[in-house]
């Protein structure tokens, strides 16, 4: 049986965390890639806790350097103990709530590094109270999706420097199936006509997630820097913890089906890893991924927690319209 057979027979009847769903490590080791990756440079945002930690702990594997970032260092610092060694794999601050320290933490990385081969933009926040950013920015929206778009951008020439005939750059934007519950209003990006809703605006930065990876194809993906933007699926994170539209979820998916379809954090990373490292993916990009897999179209009559991507995921104008709109709000020009 090939790896992506095995990976879907897998996924046919889960049971929950620690079942035979794939974890990142099997991922790499399928790939063939444990110890195998000691030239290449990987960056990964949000480390202080949940997917974060064990994406590091399983990237570690490959011998790549590291760097990762965490907005409160002493909590990285310890939530990374066993993971971090100095010149191989080292924490950087940075908070997504500032432009500034985005920039700041951007040019510590190229201080550092002359090559960058991955980059992962895995923080994130998920259904917060009001707020705003310090640059003023809906707290979804300038969290999840502007300050990782401004890294990106900051980065940018140093991933399509790295670009070599084997090994393309890659960015995996970490998206969720929320992507599919709103789309994006690029006059109200910070809810203020409509109101606030958690919901929505973390649906609408997630469907920004989606579209920063689709875009990062159409315009680099010829230069070799592609995009891939992923939902890691239900795992018993922080991020993750119960809210109503959860408990509402629960009621319509049935609560045996949701207990079984969860993932402990080592398979809630996997596709991530997937991602950054599927031999198969290699000089591809512009998709949405779940369960080690290119997504289909969501079916009609689904069910919160089916797999599928929304009927604007791909939707160009709409994605093209946010990054211009994004590009603006940062100060950047193309």
């Amino acid at each position: 049986m090939d790896v992506s057979a095995k990976y879907a027979e897998a996924w046919k009847t889960p049971k929950g965390p620690g079942d035979s769903r794939p974890t990142a490590r099997e991922v790499l080791e399928d790939e063939g890639l444990v110890g195998k990756l000691n030239d290449k440079v990987i960056v990964i945002t949000g480390c202080s806790s949940g997917l974060g930690i064990e994406t590091a702990r399983a990237l570690k594997m490959t011998g790549a350097r590291l760097f990762l970032t965490a907005r409160n260092m002493e909590k990285g610092k310890q939530a990374l103990e066993g993971i971090l060694e100095p010149g191989k794999v080292d924490l950087l601050k940075l908070d997504l709530e500032s432009l500034d320290s985005v920039r700041a933490c951007a040019e510590e990385i190229k201080q550092r590094t002359k090559t960058l081969n991955i980059l992962i933009t895995n923080a994130g926040v998920r259904h917060v109270p009001k707020g705003r950013t310090k640059d003023g920015f809906e707290t979804h929206w300038g969290t999840n999706h502007v300050s990782h778009f401004l890294l990106f951008q900051l980065l940018k020439q140093i991933l399509l420097e790295s670009v070599t005939p084997g090994f393309h750059s890659r960015v995996v934007a970490l998206s969720s199936t929320a992507h599919r519950e709103a789309r994006i209003d690029v006059t109200d990006l910070n809810l203020e006509r409509r109101g606030y809703d958690p919901v929505y605006g973390y649906s609408q930065s997630k469907l920004a997630n989606v579209y920063m990876a689709n875009e990062i194809e159409r315009r680099y993906g010829s230069q070799g820097l592609h995009g891939w933007s992923v939902h890691p699926g239900g795992i018993r994170t922080g991020l993750q913890r119960p809210s109503l539209s959860d408990t509402f979820m629960i009621f319509r998916s049935g609560i045996m089906r949701v207990l079984n379809i969860m993932q402990n954090p080592e398979q809630g990373c996997s596709t991530t890893v997937w991602a950054a490292t599927a031999k198969s993916l290699e000089g591809k990009g512009g998709k949405y991924l779940e369960r080690c897999s290119i997504s289909e179209p969501l079916k009609k009559g689904y069910r919160p927690i089916d797999p599928g991507h929304g009927p604007y995921a791909y939707h160009r104008e709409d994605a093209e319209r946010c990054w211009a709109t994004t590009m603006k709000s940062i100060g950047m020009e193309e």
